[in-house]
């Protein structure tokens, strides 16, 4: 195997990031052809969630994946905390009709989050339309919230998604860290709660599902240790799963792809537009949606 350090920049500041870095390792796969996997954990990653990654980025190394069951993936949109205006063009620039808007921890900034989610959602509505399907706006907040606040910011944050044009939220993305706070807010108020770090420790998905935690849950790769690992977990969960990425480079994206190929029922579009907001990249094409769609495709490796 061989080892190739990487650096990519981003269009805007996601997660307060406006960079990642890892290594790609290139490998073989069983038909002797060059096969790659992406090394990239976040630096607040403890040896157990670093642990887990490199397993992933060696599976996709050996090209050891499961087979697809389907052919392309639907993707949604990913808008970071960015203004209105820019917000809705991003909503729609990959031909998506759905929308994932990222929304702040910070309690001051829900007028502005608000904003955010009606100029996606008018925009998608709108597009969704002249594709003759309903548009879907969905939030992530990464565990920001306490429970305390989380309800009534829900309530504003939908009205903002109805305003716009869209049937409300189809679901909140981690809304808060904790899984009793989450089982909490699910059952107090109407927007479905999907779950994405709270799944990420081996045994977690079985904890939030006994908690009663979740309408959804948010499967991711890498973090997961693995292709393999995370189709294990939608497998035997028993809820709605959406695959989502981690911010990776097109090399670790496509492990996102080769799952979502292989679960044997997607809950609508994944988060798999993150290509979006790369303003370098590993490979001299980098994965972006094409008419809301993935496809899986050979990876031309410059980095």
């Amino acid at each position: 195997m061989r080892f190739v350090p990487f650096s990519v920049r981003l269009t805007t500041r996601f997660r307060g990031l406006t960079e990642r870095t890892g290594v790609l390792i290139e490998g073989r796969g069983p038909d002797g052809e060059v096969r790659w996997g992406e090394y990239s954990p976040f630096a607040d990653y403890d040896a157990e969630r670093a642990t887990r990654w490199w397993r992933g980025a060696l599976e996709a190394a050996r090209g050891d994946w499961p087979a697809p069951v389907r052919d392309e993936v639907p993707v949604n949109a990913i808008v970071p905390e960015v203004d209105p205006v820019l917000a809705a063009t991003m909503a729609i620039a990959g031909g998506c009709t759905t929308a994932k808007v990222k929304v702040s921890a910070d309690r001051a900034a829900l007028t502005t989050d608000a904003a955010r989610v009606e100029a996606v959602a008018d925009a998608v509505a709108a597009f969704a339309r002249s594709r003759g399907v309903a548009g879907q706006v969905r939030i992530d907040v990464n565990g920001g919230w306490d429970l305390d606040y989380a309800a009534g910011a829900l309530r504003v944050l939908d009205a903002a998604a109805r305003a716009g044009g869209v049937d409300g939220l189809q679901y909140v993305e981690q809304p808060c860290a904790d899984v009793a706070d989450l089982a909490a807010l699910r059952s107090s108020q109407p927007v479905p709660v999907a779950a994405d770090e709270a799944v990420r420790l081996p045994g977690n998905a079985d904890a939030v599902i006994a908690a009663d935690a979740a309408d959804y849950l948010i499967l991711k790769a890498h973090p997961m240790g693995g292709v393999r690992r995370a189709l294990e977990v939608a497998e035997s969960a028993g809820l709605p799963v959406v695959v989502s990425s981690a911010m990776e480079s097109s090399v670790g994206l496509a492990a996102g792809v080769a799952l979502a190929q292989a679960v044997p029922e997607l809950a609508g579009a994944c988060g798999l537009g993150t290509g979006a907001l790369l303003a370098t990249d590993t490979v001299a094409s980098t994965w972006v949606p094409v008419d809301g769609m993935l496809r899986m495709r050979p990876l031309e490796v410059t980095a």
